[in-house]
């Protein structure tokens, strides 16, 4: 039986470690696959290798801009090229029995529902869909009957490690953290920090977005409001820990005084291998861990002061409402903002904060809908955008 595979967000780190488990996969044969779709949002010449080594049947850029240089790539190549959003959420419909949602931020929600309306197996490396849709997105899942696989290391050791059969004995769950590239700086040397700092994550390699996340920790507590619609596991029984080493990915502690926790080396490739081969499991070469060699793993508790991002996500979290959905687009504008060089890094938490308060001052509720997620993202993109201005 070969396995159909589409991978939305290619050239991406996520991407890019899915195709790498898949070339494992195939030079030791252990289980035949084909690739239906891969997408991408600009990088034309890269999505063209990939598009050529896997002989993909679509490739799709999101920029159209970039459409004309895939064509030129892909010419004579028998794959099919498109571009431009709609082709993107088009690409996601095309049959694929397992597809990888790895398209970063609210931009990757449409196309991953139109993976999950297939109702296959869907591998979620995007957390902004059930930060900014929620129950909504689970609804969908459900209607579907599609299975829902986590990818982020964290929430995959949660899976893992998790007591489907008895989610009531479960006591915490706890999401650990590296604690960013500015876990050991002074808050006089944060508020400095140039995105080029932001983005040397002390342990892991990601895209932009995600690396300055994990600065601000604001990806933390993106989280945590992930945990909680993945698990459904109560706010108050949520916490972050910060964990240096990222050996251990998440604990859950249980009733009876058990803590389980899921520990493996810092490589995407090992929870893409086992949403991959979900529920058996395949090997990869990735690194094992040798606790001998690493002699000891340290825990401390994160610092809401230095680090208000994970603060406000937080108190997102537990208000619930509007709430998370503001958090999450109005934190897009900030960090394209810092990335942009029109805020500092310590201006991140404030405008994120401001639409925050605005939305709580204007009344927004919860989204009945996904058509009223996308109005609620569009409104907070507005207030932060004119934040900006009156910052200037």
């Amino acid at each position: 039986m070969t396995l159909t595979v589409s991978i939305l967000g290619s050239t991406g780190s996520v991407g890019k470690s899915t195709l790498d488990v898949l070339a494992q996969v195939r030079a030791t044969n252990q289980f035949d696959f084909a690739v239906e779709a891969l997408t991408a949002k600009s990088s034309a010449a890269l999505l063209a290798d990939q598009a050529i080594a896997v002989g993909a049947r679509i490739a799709v850029v999101e920029d159209e801009a970039a459409l004309p240089e895939l064509r030129t790539r892909l010419a004579g190549t028998g794959i099919e090229v498109a571009g431009g959003r709609t082709a993107i959420v088009e690409a996601a419909t095309r049959p694929a029995a397992w597809t990888m949602a790895a398209i970063v931020g609210a931009a990757g929600l449409a196309p991953t529902l139109a993976a999950v309306r297939q109702g296959g197996i869907v591998a979620l490396a995007n957390k902004e869909c059930l930060v900014s849709a929620g129950g909504l997105f689970t609804d969908e899942v459900k209607r579907a009957g599609a299975t829902l696989l986590p990818v982020d290391s964290e929430h995959n050791a949660i899976f893992q490690v998790f007591d489907f059969e008895r989610p009531e004995s479960i006591e915490r769950i706890q999401v650990t953290a590296s604690g960013g590239p500015f876990r050991k700086w002074t808050r006089e040397a944060i508020a400095a920090a140039t995105p080029e700092q932001a983005r040397r994550h002390p342990v892991w390699e990601m895209g932009i977005k995600i690396s300055i996340d994990s600065a601000t920790l604001m990806n933390k507590g993106l989280e945590l409001i992930e945990a909680h619609y993945l698990f459904g596991i109560d706010p108050a029984k949520l916490e972050v820990l910060v964990h240096p080493q990222s050996i251990i990915h998440s604990l859950v502690s249980y009733a009876d005084g058990s803590v389980l926790a899921h520990l493996g080396s810092p490589d995407m490739r090992v929870p893409i291998a086992h949403a991959l081969a979900w529920p058996r499991r395949i090997a990869t070469n990735s690194t094992r861990l040798d606790l001998a060699a690493i002699g000891s793993l340290s825990f401390e508790a994160p610092d809401l002061e230095r680090f208000p991002c994970l603060a406000l996500a937080q108190a997102a979290l537990h208000e619930g409402n509007a709430a998370p959905a503001v958090l999450n687009a109005a934190n897009e504008v900030a960090v394209d903002a810092f990335l942009g060089g029109k805020i500092g890094f310590s201006g991140i938490a404030p405008l994120v904060e401001a639409a925050l308060n605005e939305s709580a001052r204007r009344g927004w509720r919860k989204p009945a809908s996904l058509e009223e997620v996308d109005d609620l993202d569009a409104k907070t993109r507005t207030v932060a955008a004119e934040s900006l201005i009156k910052a200037a």
